[in-house]
């Protein structure tokens, strides 16, 4: 641990608001990067980075405990759901308040306090996993280091409600990412405690009805306002608090986290927090310039990135290339484990990230952990299904750029915009198909989401005459099978008949080769 251990350590029991220390006065790693968003903007995203395409987080914690789902910790409190704040109707209904009411008490007297010594995760074997997900093709891994929940998943030093103190009594960063290291993959770590101010609020509460109406949750309890926060402004209901007392305490429990561990990726669940803080915690992370491992890093959040980050989509897509390498993070099923849901398959996964990586983007995909740690027979067959995919075609996926156009949709298709949550409205067929290219442009993959029935391909953008084609065609690949395939080329395009045998499920590649034009320099 860094300065900010002496300067906050002394009980574990975490500091009064006021307490906190002022952002300003925190010295920052030396380097050219300060809290003025234009140093950030000479900014470089790594190779590594940009080579990886696939990574696998765990987005897992206390919150699994009850096994019904996301943002558990929140629907407790509401005993009447919550509203969506731009149509007004409920979004969530009061399922989190009775179920929690009929297993465990009323929430004034049994609290999400209480849940938190039961989350054991007596099955988690991170060695295991890490090996698993390597295997089927992570090539970076991220460990959620603190939800919206305020529990920390590190040995934290000024936050008495952490992963050592209570519960595993394990400090769950740590182990993943020394597993991560001995795998040799990149290592990172995801903060959600920028969106907890507001978001915990519902525990300082009560019912509106009821026997207990006006009694309040335990969140109103001071003995516990270092989980729940302090109670804010009447008028702070925003995603990101205005209070900065708390982006005092944000910027230094985060700081700890990245002064400790040296993750080579940091993950904001918001836009850049609290403005010129959030940006003084990136000059400080960026002027530190590698992870534990020699690793360049990577910070991302949910803001147009301008260079100075990676941009993250939060299960959505981008409709076209982007000129920055920017991420999506999506999930086999819900955030958190939910008793009886259906899982996505690996062949929607496989085609999202085929997708993705057309238009120069990663996908960062949680993989559903049971509350004690392991992995539900279903998700590993799906990840086995990924594994099985890439070890054929990874060649169209990592280390790639993106070609000329990301690829070709059917003409009939709906236009589906840039934005988050969008990901359920794209329909893949046997008529998308997404393009990559290898760094040196010698070779373009055609991934074509389907089998044809009539096992013939024909992509438009490689027709004769077309401006994308700088130079000749040569010889088209399919992978996983011998030999080249039969083509033809006219002004509708490059003509390909696929083989009687389908080498593999989900999506096939083709692999062609670009000759440059013989007077070319």
């Amino acid at each position: 641990m860094h300065h900010l251990t002496v300067l906050l350590v002394g009980s574990l029991t975490t500091l009064a608001a006021a307490e906190w220390p002022a952002p300003s006065t925190m010295p920052q790693a030396p380097g050219a990067y300060t809290a003025d968003l234009e140093t950030l903007r000479t900014y470089r995203t790594p190779a590594w980075f940009k080579n990886a395409k696939f990574g696998i987080w765990s987005h897992w914690g206390p919150q699994a405990v009850p096994r019904r789902g996301d943002w558990y910790a929140r629907r407790m409190y509401e005993q009447l759901g919550m509203a969506d704040p731009n149509t007004g109707k409920i979004r969530w209904g009061n399922d989190g308040y009775i179920d929690h009411l009929n297993r465990w008490g009323h929430p004034s007297e049994h609290g999400y306090k209480d849940l938190l010594p039961l989350w054991k995760a007596e099955r988690w074997n991170p060695a295991e996993l890490m090996a698993l997900y390597k295997r089927c093709g992570a090539r970076y891994f991220v460990s959620m280091a603190i939800h919206h929940d305020n529990f920390a998943l590190w040995n934290s030093p000024t936050h008495r409600w952490n992963s050592v103190q209570m519960g595993p009594r394990r400090d769950i960063v740590k182990e993943w990412q020394e597993a991560a290291r001995k795998e040799g993959l990149p290592f990172g770590v995801s903060e959600h405690l920028a969106a907890s101010y507001t978001w915990f609020q519902t525990a300082h509460g009560s019912d509106a009805a009821g026997p207990k109406a006006g009694v309040p949750y335990d969140g109103a309890d001071p003995r516990y306002e270092d989980l729940y926060h302090p109670k804010a402004a009447a008028d702070d209901v925003g995603w990101l608090t205005k209070d900065v007392r708390f982006h005092a305490q944000w910027h230094a429990r985060i700081r700890e986290l990245v002064d400790t561990y040296r993750p080579d990726l940091l993950y904001s669940d918001s836009v850049l927090p609290f403005g010129d803080v959030g940006s003084r915690l990136v000059a400080h992370y960026y002027n530190q310039g590698t992870g534990a491992d020699g690793t360049q890093v990577v910070y991302t959040c949910k803001q147009v990135s301008e260079g100075r980050w990676v941009q993250d989509l939060e299960r959505g897509v981008m409709d076209g290339i982007q000129a920055e390498p920017w991420q999506t993070d999506s999930s086999i099923g819900d955030w958190f484990y939910r008793r009886d849901q259906r899982y996505r398959s690996s062949t929607s996964v496989i085609h999202q990230l085929a997708d993705i990586v057309s238009k120069n983007g990663n996908l960062l995909l949680n993989v559903v952990q049971t509350p004690e740690g392991d992995l539900e027979q279903d998700v590993i067959d799906i990840l086995e299904g990924i594994g099985a995919w890439l070890a054929m075609n990874g060649e169209a996926i990592y280390d790639t750029r993106p070609w000329e156009v990301f690829g070709e949709r059917p003409l009939d298709a709906k236009e589906v915009k840039s934005q988050h949550f969008n990901e359920g409205l794209l329909n893949y067929t046997e008529r998308d198909v997404r393009y990559t290219t290898t760094q040196d442009g010698r070779t373009l993959y055609a991934i074509v989401l389907g089998w044809p029935k009539d096992r013939t391909v024909t992509l438009r953008s490689l027709a004769e005459g077309s401006p994308l084609v700088k130079g000749s065609l040569g010889t088209v690949r399919l992978l996983g099978a011998e030999g080249t395939l039969e083509t033809s080329r006219n002004a509708d395009g490059l003509r390909i008949q696929l083989p009687a045998n389908r080498p593999c499920a989900s999506a096939v590649v083709m692999a062609i080769t670009l000759e440059p034009r013989k007077d070319a320099p």
